[in-house]
């Protein structure tokens, strides 16, 4: 469900993403590692995309040419801006980077983490409210941890009102024992965020510019600095190395099996050996066996059967379909009361038609089999088209490339292709027409006829039967 914020200003998004990431030992920029089959990145921008900002900017600097890109995979061109961090010199110079763009804009700025993936639009929406019915300056989410080691410790004085944020390598003894920390998710007013900045220095153990001093000066400055503190320390978990990513990879889908078994109806023989994206769907009645893989914008109808060793990808599976053993099915469409598999290949824009059949070793590409077609064993469809009631003989293939270009072939209703029939593409086979096994079919075959041979060469018409 997407969050409506109602605010004076206008609302921008400031997404910091230009981090080495030196801890996940990676040559990958950190928001490039994959959560649920996604990049960090893509989930923040998605979070923030959810809140209708004005617009979003994306903090870049190490491969930030491939951090643009997978942003763009988000979020259109219009909502975006990308200001470069050319050194890595702390979070207050991360969010300078952006000065030439916001700092005269009147507007609310929400500053977020490019690798705190698990953040919710909602949780966000609270925030802003938040900073805007108490005519903040600064708002601070906040969060305590039984363990704080690694976080900034925001303290505060005798009134419970907020006083500093301290990093940890900066902290006394007294200050590391604290256990509400700063979450890295910040509202500002945008303006005064830039004028206080401007102020920041580097004399700290790092020798960085830091965000979190913004807050201290602002409140020098007479302004006042809001906690917002949230319950659900999930939420605000970043990513440093590949531990943490693995064990939010572990989590996330722990969520996604327990709202698979309790909402959408379906049976798990194995829970513990599914993968199934977060942004799949799944029909009720449906059995899914050990060692299958549901991944992306999936699909899949009521009272299917998905059996062990099958990986499905942003595909869409119809009702009552049967998935055999060990297939692969990459951005195609299924439709209802199909069979598909074993060892079975449907590769992007393949489309199988209600009842249709595909077997052992078969592999369509951008291939349409018609209703209640079957091509059972060991073949190749590329670029083709199958009518309906037809029978694909084993080892047929359609000869769709040249060299140069790729070739149509199309196959009518009621047809019938014998064993080993090659099919040379550019060509059609007319509608009852049939092929004798060995047949390689160079030019289009009339309607009711029979071919066979090396070329293909007319036998006889085929007597049409009285239905």
């Amino acid at each position: 469900m997407e969050t409506n914020i109602n605010e004076r200003k206008p609302l921008d998004v400031l997404i910091l993403a230009a981090g080495l990431g030196t801890r996940m030992r990676s040559n990958l920029a950190k928001v490039l590692h994959q959560l649920d089959g996604r990049p960090l990145i893509n989930h923040v921008c998605l979070t923030a995309k959810l809140l209708k900002p004005r617009k979003i900017y994306t903090v870049i600097g190490h491969q930030g040419e491939d951090v643009k890109e997978a942003v763009l995979d988000q979020i259109s061109g219009e909502e975006a801006e990308f200001p470069w961090q050319k050194e890595q010199l702390g979070t207050g110079d991360a969010v300078n980077s952006a000065r030439e763009f916001l700092e005269n804009e009147n507007s609310t700025l929400l500053v977020l983490s490019g690798d705190v993936p698990m953040i919710r639009s909602e949780t966000l929406a609270k925030l802003v409210e938040q900073h805007i019915y108490q005519n903040a300056s600064c708002t601070i989410l906040t969060v305590e941890l039984d363990d704080p080691t690694g976080y900034g410790r925001v303290v505060r004085d005798s009134s419970d009102i907020f006083s500093r944020i301290v990093e940890q390598k900066d902290a006394s003894d007294e200050e590391l024992r604290v256990s509400e920390i700063n979450s890295g998710i910040y509202c500002f007013d945008t303006k005064k965020l830039f004028e206080m900045l401007s102020r920041v220095s580097n004399d700290n153990a790092q020798g960085e510019y830091y965000l979190t001093d913004v807050p201290k000066l602002l409140l020098e400055s007479g302004d006042r600095v809001s906690l917002y503190k949230h319950h659900d320390r999930t939420e605000i978990e970043g990513i440093n190395n590949r531990k943490q990513l693995a064990e939010m990879e572990k989590n996330l889908r722990e969520r996604v099996i327990e709202r698979t078994l309790l909402e959408s109806g379906a049976t798990l023989v194995d829970p513990a050996s599914v993968y199934i994206s977060a942004s799949a769907k799944i029909g009720r009645d449906t059995v899914i066996y050990p060692n299958v893989s549901i991944e992306g914008e999936t699909e899949i109808g009521a009272g299917c059967t998905i059996r062990s060793g099958t990986r499905i990808a942003d595909s869409k599976i119809g009702k009552n379909v049967s998935v055999l053993d060990s297939c692969l099915i990459t951005e195609a469409k299924v439709g209802d009361n199909c069979n598909v598999g074993p060892f079975a290949h449907l590769r992007p824009n393949a489309v199988m038609k209600e009842g249709a059949k595909v077997g052992n070793f078969v592999e369509m590409k951008k291939t349409i089999l018609g209703k209640n077609s079957k091509a059972n064993h060991l073949t190749y469809l590329g670029d083709a088209t199958v009518g309906e009631n037809s029978n694909i003989g084993a080892g047929t293939i359609t000869c769709n490339y040249d060299g140069k270009n790729k070739h149509e072939t199309n196959i009518g209703n009621r047809v019938k292709i014998g064993s080993d029939t090659m099919l040379v593409a550019p060509i059609k086979i007319g509608d009852d027409a049939t092929t004798g096994a060995g047949t390689v079919a160079t030019k289009d075959v009339l309607p009711n006829t029979l071919v066979v041979g090396s070329p293909a060469r007319e036998i006889k018409t085929i007597e049409k039967k009285e239905k």
